[in-house]
């Protein structure tokens, strides 16, 4: 049912892979050339001995200003320039209160940068001049040729489309949620900082994984975003997979003490958890300038591949209805607002609620969304080469639901379907499958009170609900959630504007 994990991420794959995922096999002749080096890299047998050699042996870091093309520096005293050659107003003394306000600012989603590029030899110090990529040609079973619906990265054909991609609110519960939608999501700076703290890093790991490239992930990427989302970074150092309780623990043990030492001049409280899958957390105190005195907090894995993955199907997801972003958001908001967010806590990942209401949506009587990966197979192929992955979703065309319920209803019954409807006991949460399936009586999930799988993997995501009184509690705040918007219809009732503006 699932590919084997192990051939996750792994690129160059056999010749027969690249067959198998014929959205791409002609490549667009305008590529970025900082693409094409994914092309040129071969990726050599990782040796510990000579990565400990290189961190000993590189010198002491000075920070140089980041040149991204034609564009001039980037200083951390003055505004950022926007990437795709459109002007933005300076931030440096706008505050952070009057920012969090900004109801009408330009979507993020539409500027994202070019993602974790390994950089050839002689390119190592310099980022290349930006090129815009056209995607080739795409038509999902048998549709007409449409508009795309997925912004592209670093492309400047097509125009913002935030305007057209908002729905309009025709009653009060409606328009509170675009408010909030609008007020929290991820701002174009809040994206272009951590593209520039992803970048500054990936140049000095690879002075000890010559070979590596750093990945931006997670709700940085994914649509779902907001102006508190912190970033998530996946540095993949080989083409094959890493035993994470030894093997990824020496590699982040290295990039620790990069971060302590050589780094120290802009990275803050580098840690080291040593959790299932390991991840080094730290801050980016320099880049803290474009926003205020808010830090940017980012956690690295290696070579989670699979977070690259359904980073992009989310994105898919997130742009191809345009109720969707609004209604995550809602909800993830919500969830945090009620302590029921946190999976170190034993309650739901971020991650497991937007799949929730991914699900949902599919589930209606009359769907608005569909299976992405039933229906464009070879765009979200888990063969797929790791540096074509981003370019598919560009070019699958909107979605055109028959459901035209609002967004309050939608929220309503969001709420509803797993107070009253969904049986946890013996069904699991598929959007694989746009549906409700049987659970596997696999160790995976047996005795777990909560089954989401994961698209790609197929492991449950929820597995952090392993208490009964946590599931009560859950199940308890998605009843009570909806029997307050059932007969008030009113945001605040669940969701205070107070807490909504301390939690931004």
């Amino acid at each position: 049912m699932f590919p084997n994990s192990s051939n996750l991420g792994r690129p160059p794959f056999h010749s027969k892979h690249q067959q198998q995922s014929n959205c791409f096999s002609i490549l667009p002749v305008n590529i970025s050339p900082t693409l094409l080096s994914h092309q040129q890299t071969v990726v050599p047998p990782f040796n510990f001995r000579t990565a400990v050699g290189n961190l000993a042996a590189s010198p002491a870091v000075t920070l140089q200003p980041v040149t991204y093309g034609n564009v001039s520096p980037v200083s951390t005293s003055g505004a950022l320039t926007s990437f795709q050659g459109r002007k933005r107003q300076s931030e440096q003394n706008t505050s952070r209160d009057v920012k969090r306000q900004r109801l009408d600012s330009q979507n993020s989603d539409t500027t994202v940068l070019n993602q974790a590029v390994p950089l050839p030899e002689e390119r190592r110090h310099s980022l290349p001049v930006p090129i815009s990529i056209q995607s080739p040609p795409f038509h999902g079973r048998g549709s007409p040729s449409l508009s795309r619906c997925v912004p592209p990265l670093r492309d400047t054909l097509f125009p913002d489309p935030t305007e057209t991609r908002l729905p309009v609110a025709k009653d009060e519960l409606s328009q509170q949620i675009l408010d909030l939608f609008q007020a929290c999501r991820q701002q174009a700076s809040d994206l272009n900082r951590k593209e520039l703290c992803r970048t500054e890093l990936q140049r000095e790991i690879q002075l000890i994984f010559p070979q590596s490239r750093l990945y931006l992930v997670g709700s940085s990427l994914n649509g779902f975003g907001t102006r508190s989302s912190d970033g998530d970074l996946c540095l993949v150092v080989k083409e094959e997979p890493v035993n994470q309780k030894t093997e990824a623990r020496r590699i982040l043990s290295l990039v620790h003490k990069l971060f302590s030492t050589k780094l120290s001049s802009y990275i803050e409280r580098p840690q080291l958890i040593r959790a299932k899958v390991p991840i080094v957390k730290f801050r980016d105190k320099v880049r803290q300038v474009f926003c205020s005195t808010h830090y940017v907090e980012f956690d690295l894995n290696v070579n989670n591949v699979v977070g690259i993955r359904n980073t992009f199907l989310l994105r898919t997801y997130a742009f191809i209805e345009n109720r969707v972003r609004p209604l995550v958001v809602a909800v993830k908001k919500w969830a945090s607002c009620h302590e029921i967010n946190d999976a170190s806590r034993g309650t739901l990942s971020s991650y497991s609620l937007v799949l929730m209401v991914l699900h949902y949506l599919q589930a209606l009587p009359e769907p608005i969304l569909p299976s992405l990966q039933k229906n464009y197979p070879e765009c979200f192929d888990p063969a797929m080469q790791l540096h074509l992955v981003h370019q598919a979703p560009c070019t699958i065309p909107p979605y055109i639901s028959k459901n035209g319920s609002s967004l309050g209803d939608l929220l309503i019954g969001f709420f509803k379907y797993y107070a009253t409807e969904f049986d946890w006991s013996h069904q699991m949460i598929s959007v694989r499958e746009a549906k409700a399936i049987p659970r596997p009586d696999g160790i995976e999930w047996r005795n777990k009170f909560i089954c989401v799988e994961e698209p790609f993997d197929g492991t449950n995501t929820a597995r952090a609900v392993h208490e009964k009184q946590k599931f009560d509690m859950i199940r308890g705040e998605f009843t009570q959630a909806w029997r307050l918007l059932r007969d008030k219809k009113d945001l605040n009732c669940i969701l205070p504007l107070r807490a909504n503006e301390q939690k931004r």
